[in-house]
């Protein structure tokens, strides 16, 4: 049949974590022949408009891979709020969705079980990390406490600033805490004379 001639246009993607509509249209391969393969159990659909290889073997811890692949897949996103707060065991709260930052004036695509939080000043305290083999952006730990006040509650914020005060891994950094709250217009000195003092 034809459209399993298209699995052969298909290998650059075997080893990839997820490919587009798009990027298969530019091998040739038109969205029949993929929504064909997904039926026939080749390839698995993990989001409208992306997939991957039924035996593609993801290289990230379980754990992480959700939050590597859907903040890949959508552009300028930055892992925030309580998924960054988890990946800095700075909360004990569960990561039930994945919170990503956008920019303020971008339309990011929609995603399953996915909060999307428009922002300013988004290159603040963005940093750089992978994943497995999702190279994403999350912010650092200073931004994430401050954000936690202006998104998220008192309770979850306070502790997440006691853990960030009490870590043996990272060495906390008053000023930097200071100078991004004094940024993001947000006073939490009170709040951090509790926990050194």
């Amino acid at each position: 049949m034809r459209k399993l001639k298209y699995l052969s246009h298909l290998e650059p993607f075997l080893k990839v974590p997820f490919f587009t509509i798009e990027e298969a249209a530019r091998q040739g391969i038109p969205k029949h022949a993929l929504a064909y393969l997904e039926k026939r159990g080749d390839l698995e659909r993990i989001y409208p408009g992306a997939y991957r290889f039924h035996e593609y073997e993801p290289k990230v811890e379980f754990q992480w891979e959700n939050l590597g692949l859907i903040t890949s897949s959508v552009p300028e996103s930055v892992i925030c709020l309580i998924s960054a707060l988890v990946f800095y065991d700075l909360t004990d709260q569960v990561m039930r969705e994945i919170w990503l930052a956008v920019p303020h004036k971008s339309h990011p695509p929609k995603r399953p079980n996915t909060r999307i939080v428009r922002m300013r000043n988004i290159d603040l305290g963005k940093t750089a990390i992978t994943l497995g083999e999702y190279h994403v952006q999350i912010f650092d730990r200073e931004r994430c406490i401050i954000d936690a006040f202006r998104y998220l509650s008192k309770e979850i914020a306070i502790k997440a600033l006691q853990r960030y005060f009490q870590s043996k891994t990272a060495k906390p950094d008053p000023k930097k805490l200071g100078a991004y709250a004094k940024k993001l217009r947000v006073n939490i000195t009170p709040y951090i004379l509790s926990c050194t003092t």
